[in-house]
């Protein structure tokens, strides 16, 4: 099935870019690699990949391109900046955006690749480092049936539940929902612990008994375990939870839709932000929730 899929271009190489080239390589999909940051693209190097040093010179060697970027603003100008990708891409060829970003964004630029004959998907991606580690992902796709079918195979190479939700920008309303859901369930979780911490009982468990009923959650599970241990090393980064947030806002104020109970958690994520944490995982707002505690408690 990789010999069929022709030559993967891969734009994107973090915490979840990384992994999720390494496991396409590892299935045999021949791989063409570029990103910001040297390092991560001579380790795929050595996995056997090859080196591009520009978006233009990935996309003119590519068959399918994906992107796995920080923002918006990263795709745009990977696709249409100067070098750009878009300007090199076959007509024919396949692009798929498995970065978090607008959806309106998104529908934009399918129509854009679509004037030069050039598929989109949008396939945003949720289960954090250890999902694109082990290649565990749950991939949201928006796009046409025949090119998310045409790209089943690399999906199936990065991620075990794998949906097609819609028309173009679908995926990316699908992981809008999943950040509201996330970050809301960090918050719960972290309130649960301290409030359990802050009556004389052992949060390790309460979170172990939670985990046995209706409370348990991968949330209780990965990010509960985090808090307790005060292991805030980065899986998903605070501040890249916060431009989903705002994403979430955005998509939700401009269809009239209210979401009171996520309103206050994407206020605690640009607070946490603001006090120079962006750099940590998400889960780190249990801080904020124990320094209240602590606070009221004086």
């Amino acid at each position: 099935m990789a010999d069929d899929a022709g030559v993967v271009g891969f734009i994107g190489l973090g915490i979840m870019g990384k992994p999720m080239a390494r496991n396409l390589r590892s299935a045999g999909f021949e791989l063409v690699v570029h990103s910001r940051s040297p390092g991560p693209v001579d380790e795929l190097v050595q996995a056997g990949a090859r080196r591009a040093s520009s978006p233009a010179e990935v996309a003119a060697a590519s068959d399918t391109l994906i992107t796995m970027l920080p923002d918006t603003p990263d795709v745009e100008a990977v696709l249409f900046g100067d070098d750009g990708a878009a300007g090199a891409l076959r007509e024919g060829s396949l692009v798929i955006d498995m970065s978090t970003i607008s959806p309106l964004a998104t529908r934009d630029f399918a129509t854009r690749l679509a004037s030069n004959g050039v598929a989109f998907l949008d396939a945003p991606v949720s289960g954090g480092e250890k999902g694109a580690v082990e290649a565990t992902l749950s991939i949201m796709i928006g796009g046409a049936t025949e090119d998310v079918e045409r790209a089943r195979p690399l999906f199936a190479a990065m991620g075990k539940t794998i949906v097609h939700v819609g028309d173009s920008g679908a995926g990316q309303v699908a992981k809008a929902c999943n950040q509201l859901v996330v970050a809301s369930t960090i918050e719960a979780v972290a309130e649960a612990l301290t409030l359990a911490k802050r009556a004389g009982v052992d949060p390790a468990h309460v979170r172990e008994a939670l985990l046995g009923g209706f409370a348990g959650s991968k949330i209780m599970e990965i990010h509960g375990q985090r808090m307790l241990d005060g292991n805030f090393e980065p899986g998903f980064r605070a501040r890249l939870h916060l431009k989903d947030a705002r994403i979430v806002l955005d998509t939700a104020h401009g269809l009239g839709v209210p979401v009171p109970a996520f309103e206050p958690v994407a206020e605690a994520l640009s607070r946490l932000v603001d006090q120079g944490d962006g750099e940590l995982d998400h889960s780190a707002l249990i801080t904020l929730v124990q320094r209240s505690a602590e606070d009221s408690a004086t």
